[in-house]
């Protein structure tokens, strides 16, 4: 749902493939021939090209929120794009912002719910069923057990991410709302 760009090296846009799973910002992306770029799927753990910055869907927005006060994901408001693109903020040119060489970011698109402080600097894959990041192994500089290269680094545990909103969850603001009850973690991008 959500991706926090917190220092970068390369975004990119790409044509988006129209045949594509379901976009949001966050997930990793793959290549898909002349197609475009698509949402990794089952083959694609060795051909990430990077984290989405855009989000394509067509049934509900994926930008993040801030809540009423509460951390319960059915209370969180979140912001929406433009009601004549359907939600799809890439329905106007068609190309979709790819964030790769690199960079820091914080976001809600993992599986692992136990991606805790004794997980800092291990590394993160490419996990196909859902196109978003998952833990990967303890050693970075390796491939995992099923030959998965990494796509990124954890270097901040899952947790509630400050939206800059005035309130009381952290550290003086509102948590960030998003998937993964509202959980953020922060890595480093290796591809």
């Amino acid at each position: 749902m959500a991706l926090v760009e917190k220092y970068h090296v390369i975004a990119a846009v790409y044509d988006v493939d129209p045949n594509s799973a379901e976009i949001k910002e966050g997930m990793l992306v793959a290549l898909n021939g002349a197609n475009g770029v698509r949402r990794v799927t089952t083959g694609d753990d060795n051909k990430v090209l990077g984290v989405s910055g855009d989000t394509f869907s067509t049934s509900a927005s994926a930008m993040p929120g801030v809540g009423t006060g509460y951390i319960s994901g059915d209370n969180t408001v979140s912001f929406q794009n433009r009601v004549s693109d359907y939600f799809d903020e890439t329905k106007a040119s068609g190309k979709v912002t790819v964030y790769f060489g690199g960079g820091e970011f914080a976001t809600d698109q993992f599986v692992d719910a136990n991606v805790d402080a004794t997980k800092i600097g291990s590394y993160l894959i490419a996990d196909e069923a859902t196109g978003t990041l998952k833990y990967g192994g303890a050693d970075p500089g390796t491939l995992s057990a099923a030959g998965t290269p990494p796509v990124a680094m954890l270097t901040k545990a899952a947790g509630m991410y400050p939206s800059g909103v005035p309130g009381v969850d952290l550290n003086g603001d509102r948590a960030l709302g998003g998937d993964n009850s509202n959980q953020y973690i922060e890595f480093k991008l290796m591809v």
